[in-house]
C-alpha cells in the first residue's frame, strides 16, 4: 500500500483546491460550495493543544469582525468529528470546524507533515471566486499568525 502523496503549497493566484469535510455542525461541507464569499482556511494541529486552543479561541473572539468582513472562518484539523464537537463546546466557538480526518485536504493543500500524520497550521485567505489570495504556512508547530495580520490581508480583498 503506498502513501498518498502531499501535493505543493497552494501558489496565490491558483484556484484553491476543493474539499468536502465532515462539519461539527453535522454537514458536509464543500469549498466549491461556498463560492461568492472570501474563505479563511485555517489548519491546525491537533485539537485541546494549547497554541491551537489559543489561536482558535482568539479566531471565536473576533468572530464578529470576521462576519462584518463577510469571510467565512474554516478552522480544519485531523481530529475526529466527535473530538471537533468536544473542543468546540468547551471553548463556546462560533464557528463549525472541518474534520479531515483522513487527511485529504491536508495533502492536498500540502500542509500534512507525515511523520507526526497531522497538519502544520497553516492559512488560506481565498477570495469569491475561489483563488487563493493569501497565505502561510508555519514553519514552527508552536508559531501561529495573529489575528492582526489575517485582518490586513483580508482588507486587501476589497
Amino acid at each position: 500500500m503506498t502513501t498518498p502523496s502531499v501535493a505543493p503549497v497552494p501558489a496565490v493566484g491558483q484556484l484553491a483546491p476543493d474539499f468536502s469535510l465532515a462539519s461539527t455542525s453535522g454537514d458536509t461541507v464543500t469549498l466549491a460550495g461556498l463560492r461568492g464569499r472570501p474563505v479563511l482556511l485555517a489548519f491546525f494541529p491537533l485539537a485541546f493543544t494549547s497554541v491551537c486552543t489559543a489561536e482558535l479561541c482568539e479566531m471565536r473572539d473576533d468572530y464578529d469582525r470576521f462576519a462584518d468582513a463577510g469571510v467565512i472562518v474554516l478552522p480544519v484539523s485531523v481530529d475526529s468529528v466527535p473530538t471537533l464537537r468536544e473542543f468546540k463546546a468547551k471553548h463556546a466557538m462560533k464557528t463549525d470546524l472541518l474534520s479531515d480526518f483522513k487527511r485529504e485536504a491536508s495533502r492536498a493543500y500540502g500542509t500534512l507533515d507525515e511523520p507526526r500524520f497531522f497538519s502544520n497550521r497553516a492559512y488560506f485567505l481565498i477570495d469569491r471566486n475561489g483563488v487563493v489570495r493569501w497565505s502561510h504556512v508555519e514553519t514552527a508547530i508552536g508559531h501561529r499568525r495573529q489575528n492582526s495580520e489575517i485582518f490586513a490581508e483580508i482588507a486587501k480583498l476589497r
